[in-house]
């Protein structure tokens, strides 16, 4: 396949070369016309003059008074010939210069009547002629005569073909020069298009780890994306590599005290409790660790996600699991509230928060969501808060809550672990969650912030 530097300059020679071979076309047939028109002047000029020289003896015949009125009429091979005609076609005079050929003038013109035309002589010369039909009266008779005169067209041609060549050779050279200059310009243009190509095949070999440099404007977008994305890539490795180092490390412990109470003497009671503590720790540790590194984290080109349809999503699923509890969950979200991320991402956060609703709430819920202008991204950034009314919580408990393992209540079911999900899936987000008291409700209101893209 063409690169798109070829494409551009074998499109851009295509177009110069039709523009300025329509534009030769155009000048040559213009300076032809105008050659022509010239041409038929100078015959018109002969015309007038072999006419002032003419006129009618006693006799009636017609002769020319004085000499030849141009010295090319009198001289034979001069190329300038003349000749009067009756209105029968009889020739009356014919210029000396026509002694040793016959040219077929047109005769028998009306009075006034013009004819311009190309002919060839008997040996073969082509020429222009231009005749004019004249009356004249005899003795109160009008007599009909043709006026006749041409000229060799070897001056005209050799005109022509001197601007032809000019011509040619003029939009020649202009075309060599325009596609010269087109092929800088286009190098020029394209050269950060092929910076671009140099930059990712430096990432492929491992020597850079982002684009660098500064790219046009019209590439800034392309490129912030593409950084965008291997940066989100980085990033997602990283995350995995440190979930399974820090679930390896946090295994450790539990698999020790297992361990321990296999080699040690004691009851099989005593064991199988020590056992199953130690299985739903690690259950714990792991589903934990998971979440955090399925977490796909932030990049520009995401498709934006429906806060409200998610919301609604996970409403009715803790509706079925709280249905004895008969919660009022009101869904307050702007419709153009959107999460620019995975959705995956967002059920999981937006569910911790609500089901932790669920948990501590009397009756009512309030989830709300509105988009936030961010004027150094180009999407809007995202408030988020779910509140209930239920006992609330003490400022001074707030950060032990988002520490993993901890719960305000241990008389609520659970791991303890759904607030610290939240903490390390915002975190890949560049987000927030503060912990507050609902001014609606009264209760806890959880509040997410997160920026624009």
């Amino acid at each position: 396949m063409l690169s798109l530097s070829t494409r551009l300059l074998l499109a851009g020679s295509l177009v110069l070369t039709s523009f300025l071979g329509l534009t030769g076309f155009t000048l040559d047939k213009a300076f032809r016309d105008s050659a022509e028109a010239a041409m038929r002047d100078r015959l018109q000029g002969h015309i007038y003059a072999l006419l002032a020289a003419s006129e009618l003896n006693k006799a009636g015949a017609m002769v020319v008074s004085n000499e030849m009125p141009e010295t090319g009429f009198a001289t034979t091979g001069s190329g300038i010939y003349g000749q009067i005609s009756s209105h029968d076609g009889k020739q009356i005079l014919r210029s000396p210069s026509m002694a040793d050929i016959t040219i077929p003038f047109s005769t028998g013109l009306k009075m006034g009547a013009t004819h311009f035309e190309r002919l060839t002589a008997s040996d073969g010369t082509p020429l222009y002629a231009l005749s004019l039909g004249l009356s004249w009266k005899v003795k109160g008779k009008a007599r009909d005569f043709t006026f006749s005169v041409a000229r060799n067209l070897s001056s005209l041609d050799v005109q022509i073909n001197s601007f032809r060549r000019s011509l040619w050779g003029w939009l020649g050279g202009v075309a060599l020069l325009l596609l010269a200059v087109q092929g800088t310009i286009l190098r020029w243009s394209l050269a950060p298009l092929r910076r671009v190509a140099i930059d990712l095949a430096a990432i492929e070999a491992g020597r850079a780890t982002q684009l660098q440099g500064h790219y046009p404007q019209e590439l800034s977008g392309l490129t912030d994306n593409l950084n965008t994305l291997i940066r989100g890539g980085q990033e997602q490795l990283e995350r995995y590599r440190h979930t399974l180092g820090d679930l390896a490390h946090s295994l450790k412990t539990p698999l020790a005290v297992v361990r321990n109470s296999v080699e040690k003497e004691g009851s099989i009671e005593e064991l199988r409790r020590t056992v199953q503590e130690q299985v739903d720790r690690m259950n714990q540790i792991v589903e934990y660790q998971l979440q955090r590194a399925a977490a796909s984290g932030r990049t520009a080109l995401s498709a934006p996600v429906s806060v409200a349809e998610v919301a609604q999503r996970i409403v009715a699923s803790l509706n079925k699991v709280y249905a004895d509890k008969g919660v009022d969950c009101r869904i307050e979200i702007e419709d153009d509230a959107v999460f620019y991320g995975d959705e995956s991402d967002l059920m999981e956060f937006l569910g911790n928060l609500t089901d932790n609703a669920y948990k501590w709430c009397r009756h009512t819920i309030i989830i709300n969501a509105r988009p936030v202008a961010d004027v150094l991204h180009r999407r809007a950034g995202l408030l988020l808060s779910v509140e209930d009314d239920g006992p609330g919580i003490p400022i001074e408990d707030a950060d032990r809550v988002l520490q993993r393992g901890a719960r305000a209540d241990e008389s609520i079911s659970g791991h303890g672990i759904g607030m610290a999900v939240v903490q390390d899936i915002l975190r890949v987000y560049d987000g927030a969650l503060e912990i507050g008291t609902s001014e609606t409700l009264g209760g806890m209101r959880l509040l997410v912030r997160l920026p624009g893209v």
